[in-house]
């Protein structure tokens, strides 16, 4: 068992009584292919909450600050992360991005790029376009709807991958993609309160 799955099977016993998942349209969720997982940001805990309850690997894009914590430096590299440098275009990382999805994995984005301090759902980046539009891949929308209280629940749930042959076939911009991503995440939201 490599560290992925030990941290997810740890990270599952530890979060699932606490927070008692209720999980969502996880039929939504491809089997195989690449797959952009875009979600809401509201908590620290979102990566792994969001980890733990995908049917698939996820390799998150993180702030390249913490591959500078002494700990997590060691530990986010062997738990499928990677690097991007925020408030900048990052081209390493977005190769990274892209290699990750041609070769059918699984890239979680949080578009927003930050958490949202009052929890509702802000003005997503670019990148999360740039990658639906460049790559192939699957592009799912997923909501995670709190409060992060303990013994409350806490929802997550997966939208149907977004249409986006029509955006890539007429070059729409990056920013007119993550626009309509934002939409599909925000109607999750609406919808599974």
């Amino acid at each position: 068992m490599n560290l992925y799955h030990f941290g997810k099977a740890l990270v599952k016993i530890v979060l699932t009584p606490i927070y008692r998942f209720k999980i969502i349209g996880r039929e939504n969720f491809p089997k195989e292919g690449g797959v952009l997982l875009c979600t809401n940001h509201i908590k620290l805990l979102d990566p792994p909450v969001v980890g733990v309850t995908t049917p698939r690997p996820v390799s998150f894009m993180a702030k390249e600050e913490l591959f500078r914590a002494p700990v997590l430096k060691q530990i986010l590299p062997k738990v499928r992360a990677f690097p991007v440098k925020r408030g900048m275009s990052d081209r390493e990382a977005l190769r990274r991005g892209l290699g990750l999805l041609k070769e059918g994995n699984v890239v979680g984005l949080f578009p927003e790029g930050t958490r949202s301090k009052d929890g509702s759902l802000k003005k997503g980046l670019a990148g999360a376009g740039f990658f639906a539009l460049r790559s192939q891949a699957a592009v799912v929308p997923c909501a995670i709807i709190g409060p992060y209280k303990r013994f409350r629940r806490l929802k997550v749930v997966y939208g149907k991958p977004i249409p986006m042959d029509e955006l890539r076939a007429r070059r729409a911009s990056a920013e007119e993609a993550t626009e309509l991503i934002m939409q599909h995440v925000q109607y999750l939201i609406d919808n599974h309160r």
